[in-house]
Parts: structure tokens; C-alpha cells; sequence
């Protein structure tokens, strides 16, 4: 079986702050008494859209860091990669998710995450035209 430690670190920081936005959907949906959609209470919305675009980018990305780790890029350079992701999904999760939004945190987040998925696709094209 191959393993990929950098990878796999980064894919379980990023399992474990899935299940915490997740959670927070499932308390929110309690406290507003809305099983199906968004409802009308702002904070299920920011909720459901924190959570959802986690899984827009975080996927991808990790699929990015798995492939760099085979194709032998440098350990530091991964979690370099990786931490800029984790770091970027949790500022991003932290600014969006309030009502009273904290948008340099939003910010920082999405430049952070946009950096770290450029530049893994990036060298995965120069690794793959090697």
C-alpha cells in the first residue's frame, strides 16, 4: 500500500474541519427549526455556504497535493501547499460564517486558497510536461 504522509496530514486537518462546518449546519438547522434549505435566518445561509464552499476547493486541491506527492515533489514544498490551504479554509470559514461578516478574514482565506490551487496546478503541469 502507498502512503502519502504530507497528503494524508493535510486530508485529515482537512476531514476534521469539514466535520466541525458540518456540525455547525446541523446545530443551526436545529436552532431554527429548518430541516430542508436555507430558510430565512441569515446564519443557516452563512452556514450552508461556509460548508459548501469548503467543498468546492478543498477537494481539488488535496487531489493536487496527492498527485505533486507521487510525481516526488519535496516534502516542504507540499505542506507548504497544504498548509496554505488549510490555513486559507479555515480564515475563509471564519469570515464568512458570521452574520456580521469579517471580510479580510473572508478575503485572506480565498487569496490563500487561490494561491495554494494555482500553484499546485502549476507545478503539476510542469511535472507532467517533465
Amino acid at each position: 500500500m502507498t502512503v502519502f504522509p504530507v497528503t494524508s496530514l493535510h486530508a485529515g486537518l482537512l476531514g476534521l474541519l469539514l466535520l466541525v462546518l458540518s456540525f455547525r449546519v446541523s446545530l443551526v438547522r436545529r436552532a431554527t427549526d429548518t430541516p430542508f434549505g436555507t430558510g430565512d435566518d441569515p446564519r443557516l445561509g452563512r452556514a450552508i455556504r461556509a460548508q459548501g464552499n469548503f467543498v468546492e476547493y478543498a477537494p481539488i486541491t488535496l487531489l493536487l497535493l496527492v498527485l505533486l506527492e507521487a510525481a516526488g515533489a519535496a516534502p516542504g514544498l507540499l505542506h507548504i501547499l497544504g498548509g496554505m490551504t488549510v490555513g486559507g479554509r479555515l480564515l475563509h470559514a471564519l469570515g464568512i460564517s458570521p452574520v456580521r461578516e469579517r471580510l479580510i478574514l473572508r478575503q485572506m482565506g480565498m487569496l490563500l486558497s487561490w494561491a495554494a490551487l494555482g500553484l499546485a496546478a502549476c507545478l503539476l503541469l510542469y511535472a507532467a510536461t517533465l
